[in-house]
């Protein structure tokens, strides 16, 4: 078979990619977002106060965003397969750490490095894998962040159990060793076709492109929008287990009713990109953040029953949002900035991350309730509705 048969839109390699793609999703997001089930038991292990450990998280989120994002930018004109292969090491690193160190600054460094490595991965693959497609564009993008969505469903409760079973440094080894498998494989295969044109721009150009970007009222708007559509979930993950123990569940059946959300998520990715190539990214992404705004505001009501109906709105509108935004904006902007752009939204989606965690848990610790915080995950899922429906109209 020569490469020119190989390397086509939408050909069979292009979907081996894709699925190839999709397994390393799998392990992105979903540790980073478990958080709320690292800390107590992290705690536990290394004498530090949840609030502390609630700071590294943060810093790990503002890594996994906002330092991937600044990858993205100035790495996009770097080849895709090396920066994997850096990643597979930076995580096969971190693997054992937690049995090197016992401090706070040697936690925030490992959540830090690992942060990088799982948001680059992130950008890397979300950037690259839609290049190979021009027809199914929409159905490919929705393929990989399938794998994005199954992480969040089953790696909550899979931190958990291995917690549970075999210990914090333990537990963490094993599954940051499947991780850099995850990854290397990745980078056997996941690379920008050979006809995708690839930015060449010196990091000068790049920054003169940021600041023509940044003027513009589009940008403006999006920037807010896109970090806003994200900050309601890293609000949400700060106390959702809690939340969940509060309305009369187990903490092992709180963890997973948390991975719900990403499984029910797998649902409206699949669906979502398929909606977007009929009907357009924008009116399905809107869509997405209405039934996330929904599936918060029945979290008002302390009615055990409306839980499960919660539950299925908030992962329908997280995986429609974490899907279609990146549809969204090569819609606006040149695809030849694939890693750019969507490293440059990365740093939006951080802002957001790196205040989510200790507010979340702060709003809950020092008002010993869960109202306020509902409210601003409430507030922040509103606020992004309107900034992107203005951004993008026409």
């Amino acid at each position: 078979m020569t490469a020119d048969r190989v390397e086509r839109p939408d050909s069979r390699y292009s979907w081996l990619v894709a699925v190839i793609g999709a397994v390393a999703m799998v392990f992105t997001f979903g540790t980073p977002l478990s958080y709320g089930i690292f800390r107590e038991p992290f705690s536990e292990a290394f004498g530090i106060s949840s609030v502390a450990l609630s700071g590294v998280f943060a810093i790990m989120l503002f890594t996994f965003f906002i330092g991937s994002g600044l990858v993205g930018v100035f790495g996009a004109r770097f080849r895709a397969r090396v920066m994997l292969l850096v990643c597979s090491l930076a995580t096969a690193a971190v693997a054992p750490s937690l049995y090197f160190t016992n401090s706070l600054a040697g936690l925030a460094v490992v959540f830090a490095v690992l942060g990088l490595a799982l948001g680059t991965v992130f950008v890397l693959i979300a950037s690259v894998v839609p290049r190979w497609f021009e027809r199914r564009r929409g159905a490919a993008t929705g393929l990989i962040f399938v794998g994005n969505g199954l992480g969040l469903f089953v790696l909550p409760p899979i931190w958990q159990r291995a917690i549970a079973t075999v210990g914090v440094r333990r537990g963490f080894l094993i599954i940051m060793s499947v991780t850099t498998v995850a990854f290397l494989l990745a980078a056997l295969v996941c690379r920008r076709p050979q006809w995708a044109a690839q930015s060449s721009a010196t990091a000068g150009e790049l920054l003169e492109w940021l600041a023509r970007l940044g003027g513009t009222r589009t940008f403006q708007l999006l920037f807010v929008g896109m970090a806003l559509s994200f900050a309601w979930y890293q609000l949400l993950a700060a106390y959702a287990v809690d939340l969940f123990v509060a309305r009369g569940l187990t903490a092992a059946s709180a963890s997973t009713a948390f991975g719900l959300i990403g499984g029910v998520s797998i649902i409206s990715r699949i669906g979502s990109g398929y909606l977007a190539d009929i009907m357009g990214s924008r009116r399905a992404f809107l869509a997405s953040l209405v039934c996330a705004a929904v599936g918060i505001a029945l979290l008002f009501v302390p009615v055990f029953s409306a839980l499960p109906v919660a539950i299925f709105l908030i992962g329908l509108g997280l995986g429609g949002t974490a899907t279609l935004y990146i549809p969204l904006l090569m819609g606006i902007y040149s695809p030849e900035k694939d890693t750019a752009i969507v490293g440059v939204f990365n740093v939006a989606i951080g802002v957001t991350a790196l205040a989510m965690p200790p507010l979340g848990t702060a709003s809950v610790a020092y008002t010993d309730g869960f109202t306020i915080a509902i409210l601003l995950t409430f507030l922040a899922t509103v606020v992004g509705l309107w900034a992107i429906a203005v951004g993008t109209a026409r």
